[in-house]
């Protein structure tokens, strides 16, 4: 029996019509699915509402999240080797993309399952997008440490790859670490590095600046609390 596929779909990012963010076709797959593999049932549940799914009670979800076992990886895939479709999706953005869906999508390739991403958007690419950083070399490098002299370490290596490699550097941080993480990068960066923040982005609130680390220093303090951004820094 010839394997079912694994269709990736990105989900929206905040409070956003989906018209505007997720293509019809996503829209129109997701319907004829029936299994789902999700970190949160309740947002998956969320995401499918927004799709016009024709009975989310009928829809099934496996979940995928930090307390998901090595061991129970492989009984995510049982009903891909047995011929059904199974739809991967994130909290928001892109499923495997700063996001456990990763892990999944690898033991599908292992059991040669035919893996489909699908268009739609990702904060991290977007924010590379409206930077105005190095578009041909730049690392995206997850969440920084938590403690602060491992997280400043970290800033000032980050910030010695940028001027040694030409490479932009991008991370984030749990919503309400945002605050802290900007203020470690203002206290910690060379006056002259350029530091992005996407905020929000592809809701009503997105907001996309680049300046200096002096020119922040200067500027009214971004609202960084709770919202999701994607942080940047490079020459400038």
């Amino acid at each position: 029996m010839p394997s079912g596929t694994l269709y990736l779909f990105p989900v929206t990012l905040g409070e956003t019509e989906i018209s505007l963010v997720i293509p019809v076709f996503n829209v129109e797959l997701i319907q004829t699915i029936g299994l789902f593999i999700a970190e949160d049932a309740k947002n998956a549940r969320r995401f499918l509402k927004q799709c016009s799914y024709p009975d989310i009670s009928k829809a099934e979800i496996l979940l995928l999240n930090e307390h998901t076992k090595d061991s129970e990886l492989p009984s995510l895939v049982n009903e891909l080797m047995q011929g059904k479709n199974v739809g991967l999706l994130s909290d928001a953005g892109c499923p495997g993309i700063a996001d456990p869906g990763a892990e999944v999508v690898r033991l599908a390739h292992q059991k040669n399952i035919k893996v489909v991403p699908l268009v739609g958007p990702s904060s991290i690419v977007l924010s590379i997008m409206a930077s105005g950083f190095n578009g041909q070399n730049f690392a995206f490098n997850g969440y920084l440490p938590i403690e602060k002299p491992a997280r400043i370490k970290k800033i000032r290596e980050l910030e010695q790859l940028v001027y040694k490699t030409d490479q932009a550097q991008y991370f984030i941080e749990t919503p309400y670490r945002n605050t802290s993480l900007f203020d470690d990068l203002l206290l910690n960066l060379n006056p002259d590095t350029a530091l992005c923040l996407g905020i929000n982005l592809t809701t009503v609130s997105e907001k996309v600046m680049t300046k200096s680390v002096a020119g922040w220093k200067k500027a009214t303090k971004p609202d960084l609390n709770k919202v999701p951004a994607v942080f940047g820094i490079y020459k400038i």
